[in-house]
């Protein structure tokens, strides 16, 4: 799919998927939730005060009010609404969890907990997938919210993250390049030698589903004129499905400098968890809050 909005149009029907809400009185929050089920995409439950929530919704959205695809659920503070948004997620009473007006901290705490949390053992990491004009494909980028400094093996499990979600869509073989500064190995740059690494154990089929190759500066990794202009050989330079930056200040910076420079559309999901999350940021749009559910439901599918 080259588009955000084909994702939302391609969803299965009757996927019956239920969200859990941590603080759902938002007003962007409540918008993406009018948009899904309107499109009949999900059934939500929301965790807030139930006063406040009843109030935002008679106000802006009065035709959610008793709809049969929302549950408002009362809680008392933003801590008890992740710990029962989390719990909803661990009991299988949801397939899904969204974060809604409330710190990224206080709902990863309720997902980290020992005794109800999301954890598996695995990688926990941030998968973006964002529709660029002038593209003909979605570019997923990861990491770039979860991970401060992976190491190899942690960078392993990421791309296998991220190479789920873009199967998931329909990306069968996805080509991903692990950024650098430069294209060439570089004992003095960390991220060359793991890229390197990682582009061996591709090939011995340790990292299975997709092509890895790289090092590739930005550039050569999107763009197939800058790899010929650099003459950067190889089949994949410039083909790449999935970027896989150094560090969470690259994938930051790359993720926001996309979003307010290149005005690119986005949906983003954390991935490794017993479910799905969307943890997308407070100041995110409506939009993109649905465009991160969509997400969300194709890596449930698979």
């Amino acid at each position: 799919m080259a588009t955000l909005k084909q994702l939302i149009e391609n969803i299965p029907s009757g996927t019956n998927h239920t969200v859990a809400v941590a603080a759902a009185a938002d007003l962007f929050v409540l918008e993406a939730i009018s948009m899904a089920v309107e499109r009949k995409m999900a059934y939500f439950r929301l965790y807030d005060d139930e006063n406040a929530v009843t109030n935002m919704i008679e106000k802006n959205f009065p035709h959610l009010l008793n709809h049969p695809d929302i549950v408002l659920c009362h809680v008392s503070s933003q801590e008890s609404a992740a710990k029962a948004a989390v719990i909803s997620v661990f009991k299988k009473e949801s397939d899904i969890l969204m974060k809604g007006q409330l710190a990224t901290a206080v709902l990863l705490k309720a997902v980290l907990n020992r005794d109800y949390g999301l954890r598996t053992g695995s990688v926990m990491s941030q998968v973006a997938a964002f529709e660029v004009a002038g593209f003909d494909r979605l570019i997923f980028v990861t990491d770039a919210g979860m991970n401060i400094s992976p190491d190899l093996s942690q960078k392993v499990q990421i791309i296998e993250n991220a190479v789920h979600i873009a199967r998931s869509i329909g990306i069968e073989n996805p080509i991903v390049a692990p950024l650098a500064g430069v294209e060439v190995i570089n004992p003095n740059m960390q991220a060359t030698l793991d890229a390197a690494a990682l582009t061996a154990m591709n090939q011995r089929g340790q990292i299975k589903n997709c092509v890895v190759d790289g090092p590739f500066a930005l550039d050569n990794a999107i763009s197939i004129d800058a790899a010929k202009n650099k003459r950067i050989a190889g089949k994949n330079a410039g083909k790449a499905d999935i970027l896989l930056v150094p560090s969470i200040e690259s994938g930051n910076i790359l993720y926001k400098s996309l979003v307010f420079f290149a005005n690119a559309k986005v949906g983003s999901i954390v991935t490794g968890a017993k479910a799905p999350i969307v943890l997308s940021s407070r100041a995110d749009s409506a939009e993109s809050k649905l465009y991160s559910l969509a997400l969300a439901i194709y890596s449930s599918l698979n």
